[in-house]
Formats: structure tokens, C-alpha cells, sequence
């Protein structure tokens, strides 16, 4: 079979007017970028306010391999799915990072025949959203260290400056830096460092406003800088929210494309889900909501990440209620957990993929425990073995967890219908949704909770940095806030080295920060990284443009 590249170039895709009304978009909202791409004006979310919401399906997955196991491609081959058995549906993803598309994972668009287009440019510049978050963050960052300089009027402490700069590329090199060297005229000499463009705090508020006033009311609260006495410093102090809401006033509105059967989608918004919340923006899928019966979304990494971002931050903040939980396995992921080294994980080993369904049943104790339906998806690889998926399929039967095969990458929406159907069903089952903790506990016992009750934890540590944070937090109120775990994604623990279902382990939360605008506490736990670095051989070595003026290696 042709690689994702190929299948999306040879694709022939709907004008975008064509997808705007099959989603029941007027064509007087529709902004088109081109033929294949579109941003919705917001003046048409007031028209369609009182339509009744459809289903929300959440599209989550075991702890993954490095390469991920398909959660987009699922979410896209599901949607298709929907919608060969005759469903209105939407589909809603995030946007990819240029990161991972050059580094190690490749882009985030699906695979196979389950893909959403104009694939390039979704993986490379879009219609400018990336850029435009990046833009404002350090528009922030830059009339800060001016405040700085020009008399420091605000007082502001140049050591204890929160706010960092950005860019949406992955650079071990600017983890810790030193700016304003040399020359009194550069600036304040102080030791700062970058942050990927999808862990910043503007992403994250562009994916849980409601509006471009919404935007700027969070942003304004968002915190820069402590003073020399202590107090917390914002960006509406410095003078840069109306900026940087300018910045962002036409990447607030979220963009239409569709996938390779002609499915609508809003793609909008990418914060990682180890670092940030994982999710895309509100307003697509509170939009999607009304225009779809079905509206298929996902949230990074395994259920321990995303999932419980999804479930504890964004449908608490914007007040929506999914109807179904898809989980994705993998028989190379199941392996993975079951002792199988890297490198073989192509071999059959049955033992293997039995062994690691200790990681699957984990995921589903965790859904199970926020009270929605679920269901097992078994998204599968060319070089799985029947024996193997057949041993799987069987371990969720006699376990009487709810399972279907995902083939949407090898047959697009039709290799989706089993699992269409099923996922149509599991919407029906009695639902008792609730966030696992309450906002108005301390900020150690909602930690407790996500970790002991998501991870499967014995017990939590603090630093003292994190106990210090705590007490500070807690004068300001900001201890009412939903926590956003940023830990590692390749372990249901804080070591990622540690794979299958741990037992008996510590949590360790080094540090803490807070997202005013954002609304949420981030726990720094283990190793984890705001600025990740590309590999030994990173993706970017094998793209180019070939004598046709096609690109190629972009996957």
C-alpha cells in the first residue's frame, strides 16, 4: 500500500464550500483559505446556539509505543465509520506541532485511508495558528523584559520571572538560556528558557475560551513575574493583553477541512497532553456539537493523560458531557508492556500481547472510574498477526469489556463499521459522568486522587519547591483550581522506564506553576521536559521536494 503521503496527494478532495454545507454551515460564515480549507466567522455560532447537542465521543488509548498507536487515525476511521452507516458526524483534532513533525513522531493527521486533508499543510503551516500563538506569547514576553528595563516601574524581581518564551520546534539547546547578554542597551541580563509553542499557556487558553473576549479576559489574568516584595505580576499589568488578543483574532476561529471520504472536520487548538491539557479548543467542539449527531474528538497520549485532562478540566470548564469513551489498543503496544524489547515487536508472541493487557485493563479501571461508557478498539497493524488479534479480541470478551476491530487505516470508513456501530450503542448505555475530584479540595488532594486513582499510585511526594508553591497558591485562591498533570506519556508512573501496570509506586511532583488565564495548577512530575529535543535520526533528515516539486518523507 502507498505510504500516508502518497494516499493524501493522489486523494481528490470536496471544495470546501461542498463541506461547509454538507455540516450545515452557511457559506456567508465560511473564511476559505484556498479550496481544500476554511475558518467559520464566529457570528454563526449565535445561529445555530439553540440546536440540540449531539453525542460527544472521546477517542483515547493504552500507554503507547514512541511511533503512538493510531488514536487519530482511529478518531478520523471512526467518524468515516459514522458516517458510512448513515450518521451525521464531525470529527474534532487538534492541530499538529511542527515538533513532532520533524522529530520523531511524524504529523497527526491519521494514516492509511483514514486521514484528514490538505494533509501537508495540516502537518506544516495550516492557516497560521501555530504561529500566531507563538507570536503572542512572545509579544508578552517581550513587552515584559521591556517593562524590565525601561525603569521597572511594576518592580518587577528579574529572577523570578515565570513567563518564558516559545517556538514551536523541537530544541534541546534553548531548554536554559541566558538573555540580554553583553550590552547594558539588550536588555536585563537574566537566565531564561524556551518552552514548545503547544505547552504554552496561550495554547491552552485558545482551547478553553469561549470567545475572542473570553481570550482576552483570560490572558489578562495570566501571571509573568513576581514583584521584589512577592506579588504576582499579569500581562494586563505590563499592558499586553489587547496585543496579544489582536495577535489572535482570527486563529480563535476554528478551521474546516475533511477527511479523505469527505467527512467533515474542525481542526483547532494542540497543546500536548504530557505537558499541557491535551485537547482541542472548546469552541470547535462545542460548535461541532451543534451541528452534528455525532461528534468524534481525542485527547493525547493514554488515558492517564488526555483522557484525564478531557474529563477533569475541559468538559468541567465548558460544561459539556461525553456519551461514550473509545480506548485504543494495540497488539504492538500490548507486547510492549508484555517484557517485548523495541526492536521485536514485530515477531508474534501471544504470551506477550496477553501479559500486556494488565496496561489495557488499567486504562479501562481509569474511564470506568469517571462513570462513562466505554469501549475497546483494537487498531490494527499490517504486521499483527491473526493469532495475536484474535488473542486480544478473546481477553476483552471473557472479561466483558465491549470490543471491536479498527481497520480504518488498511480500508478506511468501512474497516470502521463494526466499531461504528458499537460505539452508536455504547452511547445509549446509562451514563454517570463526574470529574474524579472536586475544585474546592486542596491542591495536594486532588494530585492524591489523579494519582492514585488514574496512575494507580501507593503514594505522592512533594518536593519542598512543591510544598512551598502550595501554601503560595493557596493565598491567592489558586488552590481552587482543576491540576493539569504534565508527566511522562511513555509510563503510567512518573519513570519511563517502567512499562505494563506498575504497582506499589511513588508519584514524585517536583514543582508547580500556575495558568491563571487558563484556569489550572500544573504539577511537574518526574523528568518531565517543556522543551523536548529531536532524536538521534530525527524525521526531518528524510523530507524534501522532489524534480516534480512534490514533497516527500512527510508522514
Amino acid at each position: 500500500m502507498n505510504d500516508d503521503l502518497k494516499i493524501a496527494q493522489a486523494a481528490s478532495l470536496e471544495d470546501i464550500y461542498v463541506i461547509a454545507e454538507k455540516a450545515g454551515i452557511a457559506k456567508q460564515y465560511l473564511e476559505p483559505y484556498g479550496t481544500d480549507k476554511a475558518k467559520i466567522n464566529p457570528a454563526f455560532t449565535e445561529t445555530v446556539k439553540n440546536n440540540k447537542d449531539g453525542k460527544l465521543i472521546l477517542v483515547t488509548a493504552i500507554t503507547p509505543t514512541k511511533a503512538g498507536e493510531g488514536k487519530s487515525t482511529t478518531t478520523i476511521g471512526l467518524a468515516d465509520g459514522l458516517q458510512k452507516i448513515g450518521k451525521k458526524v464531525m470529527a474534532c483534532l487538534r492541530e499538529p506541532s511542527l515538533g513532532p513533525v520533524f522529530g520523531l513522531k511524524g504529523g497527526a493527521t491519521g494514516g492509511g485511508y483514514a486521514q484528514v486533508v490538505p494533509m501537508e499543510s495540516i502537518n506544516l503551516h495550516f492557516t497560521g495558528d501555530m504561529h500566531a500563538i507563538t507570536s503572542a506569547n512572545n509579544l508578552i514576553a517581550a513587552m515584559l523584559d521591556n517593562s524590565i528595563y525601561q525603569g521597572n516601574l511594576l518592580n518587577i524581581d528579574p529572577d523570578n520571572v515565570v513567563w518564558k518564551r516559545c517556538m514551536d520546534m523541537n530544541d534541546r539547546t534553548m531548554r536554559d538560556i541566558t538573555i540580554a547578554q553583553d550590552k547594558k542597551t539588550n536588555g536585563v541580563e537574566r537566565k531564561d528558557h524556551f518552552v514548545i509553542t503547544v505547552a504554552t499557556e496561550v495554547m491552552a487558553i485558545l482551547c478553553l475560551a469561549k470567545d475572542i473576549k473570553d481570550f482576552e479576559a483570560r490572558i489578562s489574568r495570566c501571571i509573568v513575574a513576581y514583584t521584589k516584595d512577592g506579588k504576582p505580576v499579569t500581562v494586563k499589568d505590563i499592558g499586553a493583553a489587547g496585543a496579544a488578543t489582536v495577535v489572535m483574532k482570527e486563529a480563535i476561529k476554528p478551521n474546516l477541512v475533511q477527511t479523505l471520504e469527505h467527512t467533515p472536520v474542525f481542526i483547532h487548538g494542540g497543546p500536548f497532553a504530557n505537558i499541557a491539557h491535551g485537547c482541542n479548543s472548546v469552541i470547535a467542539t462545542k460548535l461541532a456539537l451543534k451541528l452534528a449527531d455525532y461528534v468524534v474528538t481525542e485527547a493525547g497520549f493514554g488515558a492517564d493523560l488526555g483522557a484525564e485532562k478531557f474529563l477533569d478540566i475541559k468538559c468541567r470548564s465548558a460544561n459539556i458531557k461525553p456519551s461514550a469513551v473509545v480506548i485504543v489498543a494495540t497488539v504492538r503496544a500490548l507486547k510492549m508492556h508484555g517484557g517485548v524489547d523495541t526492536d521485536a515487536l514485530t515477531e508474534e508472541n501471544i504470551d506477550a500481547v496477553l501479559k500486556g493487557t494488565e496496561n489495557l485493563q488499567k486504562h479501562i479501571e481509569s474511564i470506568q472510574a469517571f462513570g462513562v461508557p466505554y469501549v475497546v478498539a483494537v487498531n490494527k497493524f499490517s504486521k499483527d498477526t491473526e493469532a495475536e488479534v484474535s488473542a486480544l479480541l478473546n481477553w476483552c470478551r471473557e472479561n466483558h469489556h465491549p470490543v471491536a476491530e479498527a481497520d480504518g487505516w488498511a480500508k478506511g470508513g468501512e474497516g470502521m463499521i463494526d466499531l461504528a456501530n458499537l460505539t452508536v450503542a455504547t452511547c445509549e448505555k446509562e451514563n454517570h459522568y463526574a470529574p474524579i475530584y472536586d475544585v474546592n479540595e486542596s491542591i495536594e488532594e486532588k494530585i492524591n486522587k489523579i494519582a492514585k486513582i488514574v496512575y494507580g499510585a501507593k503514594d505522592v511526594e512533594f518536593s519542598p519547591e512543591a510544598e512551598e508553591k502550595i501554601k503560595e497558591f493557596a493565598e491567592y485562591g489558586w488552590d481552587k483550581l482543576p491540576v493539569c498533570m504534565a508527566k511522562t506519556q511513555n509510563s503510567i508512573t512518573d519513570d519511563a522506564k517502567l512499562k505494563g501496570r506498575p504497582v506499589g509506586f511513588t508519584i514524585h511532583v517536583k514543582d508547580l506553576s500556575i495558568s491563571n488565564g487558563a484556569g489550572f495548577v500544573v504539577a511537574y512530575t518526574g523528568n518531565i521536559l517543556t522543551m523536548p529535543g529531536l532524536p538521534k535520526i530525527p524525521a526531518a533528515v528524510n523530507m524534501g521536494i522532489d524534480e516534480n516539486g512534490e514533497t516527500y518523507g512527510l508522514f
